[in-house]
């Protein structure tokens, strides 16, 4: 049982963004705060919520569109930080501070835009050792996901010598965090954005050249001209073509989204003449020993500046607003949702 900030005897409250849908498959999200703590789902951890995070899929949730949420009633929020309430689980007690991100949550299971969560020991992660909840939300499965690519690179064998390292998507969520990672090992970054007017960000972020969207996105040859190490594309479709053409000789590419399209149309060139390795990501369900070396990582490694210059905080009544923006492609960096 959670005790009561005002001081009461109990307080089994709690305050969420609730999405429901109707006969016709509309989809309403409406703030409730008459909801309690026998409304969550069961799961072995009650965590109480000091932060979230806005991905993309959490834009496409929380505005109907499908392919996201599985059932309804739902509460949206793939990603959650916060501290241990009640625990059955003996690797968790009261006070330890976790995170969450991914294995299906705010999908089929109540997730982060809430003021409590319970959820599966299974899902949650120690936070790292001096990490607030409100900067573990800055990076989310973003960053998650960007360290991932890094790590999958590196696997490869990318080194910094070897040449430049294409982010695409660059001043969105995952390429932002990419971009300051790479920048922070020694790479040079190439940073391709469809807003060339974010290049000072990108540029603070450590990007050593700013190209257009376009210019991988308009290249039609099924072999271009080599110039990447390698990349890690959020975009997909005619962007990841583009990418996997300029990879040169033995480069990877790590694909981890489909902010542009989920369809490739490409040949197998790359591949078989270049020996181009298209490398894929998935973060959200990643087994928890890499999430813990990659979460390791990200305290260690990511720069200030992305936190003071790429985050923004809102609460759970601009949430909605915020989803409309990001789907636009008009959210740069990252948004912290504050429960």
């Amino acid at each position: 049982m959670t005790q009561p900030s005002d001081g009461s005897a109990s307080d089994d409250r709690v305050r969420a963004l609730l999405l429901t849908q109707a006969e016709d498959k509309a989809v309403t999200a409406r703030l409730r705060d008459d909801l309690t703590l026998a409304d969550l789902p069961q799961g072995e951890v009650l965590v109480g919520v000091e932060a979230s995070s806005l991905n993309y899929k959490d834009g496409l949730a929380v505005l109907g569109k499908p392919g996201v949420v599985r059932k309804y009633p739902m509460v949206p929020g793939i990603d959650l930080a916060g501290s241990v309430l009640e625990s059955s689980d003996a690797r968790f007690k009261p006070g330890d501070a976790v995170l969450l991100t991914g294995w299906g949550v705010g999908e089929g299971h109540w997730g982060g835009y809430a003021s409590h969560a319970r959820v599966k020991a299974d899902w949650l992660t120690h936070r790292p050792a001096g990490m607030d909840a409100k900067k573990a939300m800055a990076l989310g499965t973003a960053g998650l996901t960007a360290m991932l690519c890094v790590l999958a690179l590196e696997a490869h064998g990318l080194t910094p010598g070897q040449g430049e390292v294409a982010v695409t998507g660059a001043s969105g969520g995952v390429g932002s965090v990419a971009v300051a990672l790479l920048a922070q090992a020694g790479y040079t970054v190439v940073a391709s954005t469809g807003r060339t007017e974010e290049e000072a960000y990108l540029r603070q972020l450590g990007a050593s050249e700013i190209i257009p969207r376009s210019l991988l996105s308009d290249m039609k040859r099924p072999l271009e001209k080599e110039r990447f190490a390698a990349g890690i594309d959020s975009a997909g479709g005619s962007t990841l073509a583009g990418l996997l053409a300029s990879t040169r000789r033995a480069g990877a590419v790590a694909a981890c989204g489909l902010a542009q399209s989920a369809e490739l149309q490409t040949t197998v060139l790359p591949f078989i003449l270049r020996g181009v390795a298209l490398l894929g990501v998935d973060s959200v369900m990643c087994p928890p020993e890499l999430r813990e070396r990659a979460w390791e990582r990200l305290n260690r490694e990511v720069p200030q500046a992305l936190y003071t210059e790429g985050v923004r905080e809102v609460p759970l009544a601009e949430v909605q607003a915020q989803a409309e923006k990001i789907l636009a492609g008009q959210v740069r960096g990252r948004t912290v949702v504050i429960p």
